[in-house]
């Protein structure tokens, strides 16, 4: 009787309601919309298969066609259950969160300027920054130091920003 209790609970957790399998299929569907609606070029980031990037180009063909366009909406849901979700959705949310992640790298480099005119080790700096030349680097904190000590933040400060920048993003 025992056995039988097992087999009936393993049942049990495989089983996916109706109302899920749908509700599933709908938000695969918002997601086809949602990949339809963007530029190409942005489309062209998602790491999709060939037979959705297929998809995607005919739903741009036929999006005038609106009963057309809702089959084939059905279709693109289809395509994405076996499609990698995860990396879609990763490359969705950089793609939405681009701004942000610019501002806080700008952050990140205006922190690091700060602390190298602040007497901060530039060593670090050259470890992480093959490209950079010791000396450059050294003279632009000098220049850039002598500024902020006389209050007036100018060219030299402005260009360490601009030589960090250049090489930390290579």
């Amino acid at each position: 009787m025992s056995k039988k209790k097992a087999v009936v609970v393993e049942q049990e957790e495989d089983f996916i309601s109706k109302s899920q399998v749908k509700k599933e299929m709908l938000d695969l569907q918002a997601l086809g919309r949602k990949i339809v609606a963007m530029p190409k070029s942005q489309r062209a980031k998602l790491p999709l298969d060939d037979e959705m990037r297929d998809a995607l180009v005919l739903a741009d063909k036929i999006k005038n066609k609106h009963e057309a366009a809702k089959r084939h909406m059905q279709y693109i849901g289809k395509v994405l259950r076996e499609a990698d979700l995860d990396g879609i959705n990763e490359a969705l949310d950089f793609i939405a969160n681009k701004h942000q992640q610019e501002t806080l790298q700008f952050l990140h480099l205006e922190t690091l300027r700060d602390n190298l005119i602040s007497g901060s080790d530039p060593e670090v700096v050259l470890n992480d920054c093959p490209t950079m030349e010791r000396q450059k680097l050294r003279q632009l904190i000098r220049q850039a130091a002598k500024e902020v000590k006389a209050e007036k933040k100018g060219r030299g400060y402005r260009d360490l920003f601009q030589y960090i920048k250049e090489n930390r993003s290579q």
